[in-house]
């Protein structure tokens, strides 16, 4: 990549960014949209099953762990603070009602941080994505 323009030195088409990420988002592949890009849980198809864009590049690792725990801590401490501060529960109500808070807001954002990072990874042409379509 160029600093000065910012432009990759290669014949590879620049890829919009926020759109991939908005795609990954909704766990969707970041070439067409349409497609699936997890199968299962977690677990990252190896290609789109509708536009055949490789995915088995990605290199999303612990990354989404890393901000799920991030965001979950970031919203969950504040308001459980609030909450204590307020009302004054019963320490297993509050208990249950903040376990449960966290587990089901971990569950929503953990595949979708880790589609927006694998979708990320794809808009810049990292770990590989881009070569095979590339080459052919």
């Amino acid at each position: 990549m160029s600093p000065e323009t910012g432009t990759t030195s290669d014949s590879r088409a620049p890829r919009e960014t926020w759109p991939a990420l908005m795609r990954g988002w909704r766990r969707r592949c970041p070439s067409c949209g349409t497609g699936p890009m997890l199968r299962g849980y977690l677990k990252v198809r190896d290609t789109c099953p509708v536009c055949r864009e490789p995915l088995h590049h990605h290199r999303a690792d612990d990354g989404p762990a890393y901000l799920t725990i991030l965001i979950v801590g970031h919203l969950m401490a504040p308001l459980l603070l609030l909450v204590f501060e307020t009302w004054r529960p019963e320490p297993l109500t509050l208990f249950t009602i903040f376990a449960v808070g966290c587990l089901a807001l971990t569950l929503y954002l953990l595949p979708r941080f880790k589609g927006a990072i694998v979708a990320f990874q794809w808009a810049r042409y990292m770990h590989g994505f881009g070569e095979t379509r590339a080459s052919s």
